[in-house]
């Protein structure tokens, strides 16, 4: 398959981008040592979101409330409200199932599992059903083909339990970003002064502690351009506009970080960590399967005390690719490269779209 590979080195400094149940920053163990981690769906989330900033193609929303945007486009098209109610329950119930005990408790029409999808889907749906009414034939008719305002669907994936014909094999694929170094969670101790305590009192209003790290963290994406014309997927959009997809796919890939968004705050008032990439390698290959080079720090990166933990990434990293192609020839289907620094931004993203179709 064609494929695009993009491995990412940044620097994160004093933050806590994606915590665990406790609050900590999360971890893991690679290569004898404990690692700072965030999971790709953490990463994920942020792209997704960043994406849809700049491009009018990531419209994709993921909600349990899908039964009432149903029902008001059914009542656009005609539909009373008693009929559309109906038909909206009965199409969401082909989907997933209808949490009827929340509609008892609190009248909310909803159905039990987060479905992914968009507008123009839901739009789509009621006007199929007005055609056929049959809530299975409209829900199997539409869910067929990815539409194009929900780009991110056919990236990300869609998984529907109740119908599995709905589901969507994303195109994209991410790692779980890790450091290229061993990492200790620390402490961050903090005291807030009562600014209207009383004259003559003393202490803190209010003391606690936080978690957080600093880390350089290897982050690999890929993207499979041959399934982007596959009619469950793009199939839909012209080439020029396959190409900005995937444009404002990279692009939120390299910029986008977690916990920068209101949804999901990260601590970014108190702890930024807000960053761009250092180094970023991209490839296009015309066969093969992504490959991702975290083994280039199984051996955790150490640059002796008082040096910057980066350059020594880079260099494994580089010599990680070297060790690859001489054993395993990946580059033998290797069209086309580009390197950040070396290339700024959009120069990059345009040799990195010049194949798509």
């Amino acid at each position: 398959m064609k494929h695009i590979d993009l491995h990412i080195l940044q620097s994160v400094p004093v933050t806590c981008l994606n915590r665990d149940d406790l609050g900590s920053p999360k971890t893991a163990f690679f290569g004898g040592a404990q690692r700072a981690r965030v999971s790709s769906q953490s990463w994920k989330r942020a792209i997704r979101e960043y994406a849809h900033e700049i491009s009018p193609y990531f419209e994709g929303k993921r909600s349990r409330l899908i039964i009432e945007p149903l029902k008001n486009e059914l009542i656009k098209l005609g539909k009373s409200e008693e009929e559309a109610t109906k038909a909206s329950k009965e199409i969401a119930s082909v989907i997933g199932k209808l949490d009827t005990e929340a509609e008892n408790k609190t009248g909310i029409l909803r159905v039990k599992t987060l479905h992914y999808t968009s507008a123009a889907e839901i739009k789509a749906l009621a006007e199929q059903y007005l055609e056929l009414e049959d809530a299975k034939k409209t829900v199997k008719k539409v869910g067929m083909e990815v539409l194009k305002d929900a780009a991110d669907l056919s990236l990300f994936g869609r998984m529907v339990a109740n119908d599995h014909s709905l589901t969507i094999e994303g195109s994209a694929m991410f790692n779980h970003p890790i450091s290229t170094h061993k990492v200790d969670n620390e402490l961050d101790f903090f005291a807030a002064v009562d600014d209207w305590q009383r004259e003559g009192e003393s202490g803190a209003g209010m003391t606690g502690t936080l978690e957080f790290n600093s880390s350089v963290y290897y982050r690999f994406a890929a993207l499979n351009l041959d399934m982007l014309e596959d009619k469950e997927h793009l199939a839909c959009m012209t080439i020029e506009e396959r190409k900005k997809v995937v444009t404002a796919f990279i692009q939120a890939t390299l910029e986008a970080v977690p916990g920068m968004t209101a949804s999901n705050s990260g601590r970014k008032n108190s702890m930024n960590g807000y960053t761009r990439p250092c180094y970023v390698l991209g490839i296009v290959r015309e066969k093969g399967h992504p490959v991702q080079f975290v083994n280039a720090f199984e051996e955790p990166v150490w640059a002796g005390a008082g040096r910057g933990i980066m350059k020594a990434s880079i260099e494994a990293l580089k010599k990680e690719e070297e060790q690859q192609n001489d054993t395993w020839k990946l580059n033998k289907f290797e069209i086309e490269r580009a390197v950040i620094p070396e290339k700024n931004i959009d120069e990059f993203i345009e040799i990195m779209v010049q194949h798509v179709k």
